[in-house]
């Protein structure tokens, strides 16, 4: 289907080697710890779709893809998974039934997916070619087979929700009663009890700590404990090792000839005065003030200094406002015929629907060949890149099984694949590892883990390989009482004080009740003090309480009433509301299209989750979906021990 893409040009540059850098950089193949080794194919399949099956290895690809440089907590895996197989089973049950329904999606539908998708997959508007399109994808661990069955699937799904959606209407009723509820306001009066103020009352006593430890001891533990020797292999320093020769360089530059063809283009450096949005009289000012600039440009002031000092391009920070423009770049055609129309070191204000650009050129290249020697540097790259990611896995495989054989020598196996030893001592399973930070994803792949056991490989920030070889382990034990002392006062004293607060609340609300609404006076007797808020509405945060979340009661009480307690982060609040004020209508009409448009969007997405939810019952109905429970409970147990 790529015919669709062929160039007529053969002026495709050397992009395989800065795509394929950018890949190994941020996408080195992602090595999964292995579960589960020895079970059938059934004991993984955690769900399976119109015959299309989701197993283990599937969901742990997305999970640790979703988990990489982060940590998370053990009280969402519970909840973050099944939200994750759930994500999944609705993708291919929507694919399904669009299948059923007759959709289908075309060679021509596919390729213009790919364009909107992964548009560096055609720089300049030219397709790369199917060899580096598959290079690439190789670094993913991926065939072209299997991305574009991905993304076919994804363009099927989208368009069934497009279905779901079609027809959603909002009424002229629903938009007013949207903006007067997103534009009224009230008023309050307002009293604060501060955890703080009672947390000498919810302390507990020395005896009270000691007879809580006797019923809870078996909660408070001091963790298993290893000593792990860590095997690092780094990409970086590998590539550093390797050398091609002049011969395979060569080889490759006279294969590749096509992707060294360089166009002509223009060097030039910018400063951009952005005018958009902007009125006629301050529109007339930022062109005077690019006229002022280019006079000093053309008077010999500093170039780079006037652009951080004076630039709104978003990319002067990265490239001092210089670029390199050709006839086929994306660039605004003022801003290009500018620059193909300037000398070098000429100089001019070209106005585009950005602003005012005050450009100088810099240098002119004719279109040329590179020479072998002027892309040696960049064929060098390419030609390690290439190798170096399939030798970081047969290396880390290979020290794997080495490890396997001798665990008691790890320097030895460190030193024939040239790796870098790291010794992490008393290590607990969280926290930070030495050269390796904090990463769920190692520390999973020791979980569980023996005297001598060695770990699976796991792929690093920074294009890194580590594996482990467990040493001494210290078993997990219970906490002595002094070990455990202050956590348990610290809980003891949390939860006294959130119920005391509580308690302390109700009493003043019911109070302010039997004074017949006098929350001022109620407050006093009991030596709280009352504040007055300004006027907010159903956004943004009140001083002194914090997010607006915690008042919404207030909008559906009357004028006077009492509403509490709510509870705040740093204690407890009861109020009592003093005015409503209605929304202002003159701005309803030029609010009207945008609220329009939010509630349309909010009814489509609820339609859309209500449409997912009928499909997927539907199709579970018919036998067409099942989720084996059993098998995700297990890749949640995986990650809650690894974690």
């Amino acid at each position: 289907m790529f015919d669709l893409f062929r160039s007529r040009e053969k002026s495709v540059r050397i992009l395989l080697g800065g795509l394929l850098f950018l890949v190994a950089l941020s996408m080195l193949t992602y090595l999964i710890p292995t579960y589960n080794q020895g079970a059938s194919p059934t004991d993984t399949v955690i769900a399976t779709v119109g015959g299309e099956t989701i197993t283990m290895l599937d969901m742990q690809k997305v999970i640790q893809g979703s988990l990489k440089n982060r940590q998370l907590p053990q009280s969402s895996i519970a909840t973050f998974i099944p939200q994750m197989v759930q994500e999944a089973v609705n993708d291919k049950a929507l694919a399904y039934e669009a299948t059923q329904l007759g959709f289908q999606v075309s060679d021509a539908d596919l390729a213009f997916a790919i364009r909107q998708q992964v548009p560096n997959f055609f720089p300049d508007g030219k397709f790369i070619g199917t060899q580096t399109y598959a290079a690439i994808l190789a670094q993913q661990n991926m065939t072209i087979q299997d991305f574009e069955s991905d993304l076919k699937r994804q363009v099927l799904v989208n368009r069934l929700r497009e279905v779901a959606v079609e027809g959603t209407v909002v009424t002229p009723m629903e938009i007013e009663a949207e903006y007067k509820k997103k534009n009224e306001k009230i008023k309050i009066l307002y009293a604060k009890l501060l955890s703080d103020k009672y947390k000498a009352e919810a302390s507990p006593s020395p005896a009270e700590v000691e007879k809580y430890y006797q019923t809870t001891s078996s909660r408070y533990m001091v963790p298993e404990k290893k000593n792990l020797v860590i095997l690092l292999a780094d990409q970086a320093k590998m590539s550093q090792s390797m050398t091609p020769s002049d011969n395979e360089l060569q080889a490759m530059y006279n294969l590749n000839k096509q992707q060294f063809q360089t166009p002509e283009r223009i060097q030039v450096v910018h400063i951009l005065v952005n005018n958009e949005g902007k009125s006629p009289e301050e529109d007339a000012k930022l062109k005077a003030k690019a006229d002022d600039l280019l006079k000093q440009v053309r008077a010999g002031a500093n170039m780079t200094e006037l652009v951080k000092k004076n630039s709104d391009d978003p990319g002067k920070v990265q490239n001092n406002g210089e670029y390199w423009v050709q006839q086929d770049s994306g660039m605004m055609p003022e801003f290009k015929a500018a620059a193909f129309r300037l000398k070098p070191g000429e100089s001019e204000v070209v106005k585009t629907t950005y602003g005012y650009h005050v450009m100088k050129v810099l240098k002119h290249e004719d279109a040329h060949l590179k020479t072998f020697e002027e892309a040696k540097s960049d064929l060098a790259t390419q030609w390690k890149n290439q190798r170096v990611s399939g030798l970081m896995q047969q290396i880390s495989d290979k020290a794997q099984a080495d490890l396997q054989k001798d665990p008691a020598h790890p320097e030895k196996v460190a030193a024939q694949y040239n790796m870098q030893i790291v010794h992490a001592d008393d290590f607990t399973g969280e926290g930070a590892v030495p050269e390796i930070g904090v990463n769920a994803d190692f520390n999973q792949s020791i979980a569980g883990l023996k005297p001598g056991e060695v770990s699976q490989p796991v792929a690093l920030p920074g294009n890194k390989i580590a594996l482990a070889v467990v040493g001494g382990v210290v078993p997990a034990r219970k906490q002595t009482l002094e070990e455990a002392r202050d956590a348990i006062r610290e809980t003891m004293t949390g939860t006294r004080l959130s119920r005391l607060v509580m308690e302390k609340a109700i009493d003043l609300m019911n109070k302010a009740k039997s004074m017949g609404g006098d929350l001022e006076k109620a407050a006093k007797s009991i030596g709280v003090e009352v504040k007055t808020s300004g006027e907010f509405g159903h956004t943004g945060t009140v001083e002194g309480l914090g997010t607006v979340t915690y008042l919404q009661d207030g909008f559906r009480t009357a004028d006077g009433g009492l509403f509490g307690p709510i509870a705040i982060p740093d204690g407890q609040v009861v109020a009592k509301v003093m005015n409503h004020i209605p929304a202002d209508m003159a701005q309803f009409d030029a609010e009207r299209n945008q609220i329009r448009d939010d509630l349309k969007s909010q009814k489509a997405r609820d339609r859309v989750g209500i449409f997912e939810t009928g499909v997927r019952e539907m199709l579970t109905k018919q036998g067409k979906l099942k989720v084996n429970q059993q098998v995700l409970n297990r890749l949640i147990a995986n990650y809650q021990s690894g974690g």
